[in-house]
């Protein structure tokens, strides 16, 4: 498998990175930075992202610069995105494993919103003044994700954080390729692609309130997964190569668990038009917000 790793010249692209301040997000930022590229870190916390930002490649020229998002929560998507001009690639990152059951000022249960719904919400805002693509963040645990979009808050279902974790990344892949029909079917040259990480030391699992979860997240990928840079490798390939939409990118090795940037397995149900269909109504109705071309 030949080992990409070279993210080719992005002079004068402009980037949005959501959950940019760790992880495989700080990572594609780095990455990108360095590669040329203008990059807007989009985090909860500005001043941690300040810090972050301070060490990345072109922060001195202005070519990184830090903006408050919170993805679970609507009134700061609609603000995020009303204050951004041109964009070439918006990168959905942002994430959360494991939570216990709660809701978002928006009444959304806590990590469909995160995960999901946010980021349903901030492309669709995006969309008109994207140039290129939208990159979407799956994950394995897709393959055992069980999706009902008339239960998308677990009202009438047992909440279990990881189901809910699985479902919201099967979500993910039914909005990357729902949004892909609707941009094919819009005349549109944009495109969607998607990536998941494989098995990566990151830690997405902090804030589950978790100590087994915290530490799998923290210490278990340490010593059985990738560092943070590879694992970014996927995203910063859906991201800068030329693909078609659609492609969804995840690591070569055994379980797609490690290893160099290919063409990733989905299940058949994110595969399914009509679940994606009914996954895109309900989130419009939810969010309030609609495509927009």
């Amino acid at each position: 498998m030949p080992r990409w790793r070279e993210v080719p010249p992005q002079d004068g692209r402009r980037f949005v990175v959501t959950g940019a301040s760790s992880g495989i997000g700080l990572e594609v930022a780095r990455a990108l930075a360095g590669a040329g590229g203008q990059v807007v870190l989009a985090v909860r916390d500005r001043a941690k992202g300040e810090r972050v930002a301070a060490d990345l490649p072109g922060r001195d020229e202005g070519r990184v610069e830090v903006r408050v998002l919170d993805v679970a929560d609507l009134a700061s998507v609609r603000a995020f995105a009303d204050d951004l001009d041109r964009v070439d690639v918006l990168v959905n990152n942002a994430g959360v494993l494991g939570m216990p059951f709660g809701r978002t000022a928006d009444g959304f249960e806590t990590t469909l919103a995160t995960n999901h719904l946010g980021h349903f919400a901030l492309t669709n805002l995006l969309l008109p003044r994207l140039t290129d693509r939208v990159v979407v963040t799956g994950s394995r645990a897709h393959l055992h994700g069980d999706l009902d979009p008339d239960d998308l808050g677990w009202e009438r279902r047992t909440y279990r954080p990881y189901a809910a974790y699985a479902a919201s990344k099967l979500a993910n892949l039914l909005f990357l390729a729902e949004l892909q029909r609707r941009l094919t079917a819009a005349g549109s040259t944009l495109r969607a692609t998607g990536a998941h990480p494989g098995s990566t030391a990151t830690a997405i699992t902090a804030s589950s309130g978790n100590a087994v979860l915290t530490w799998v997240g923290s210490w278990g990928h340490r010593l059985a997964g990738m560092q943070p840079w590879q694992g970014a490798l996927p995203t910063l390939y859906a991201a800068t190569m030329d693909v078609p939409g659609n492609t969804y990118v995840g690591p070569h090795g055994p379980g797609e668990m490690q290893g160099w940037p290919t063409t990733a397995r989905r299940a058949p149900a994110a595969l399914d038009p009509d679940l994606a269909r009914r996954l895109w109504e309900r989130s419009e109705e939810l969010t309030g917000v609609h495509f927009p071309l």
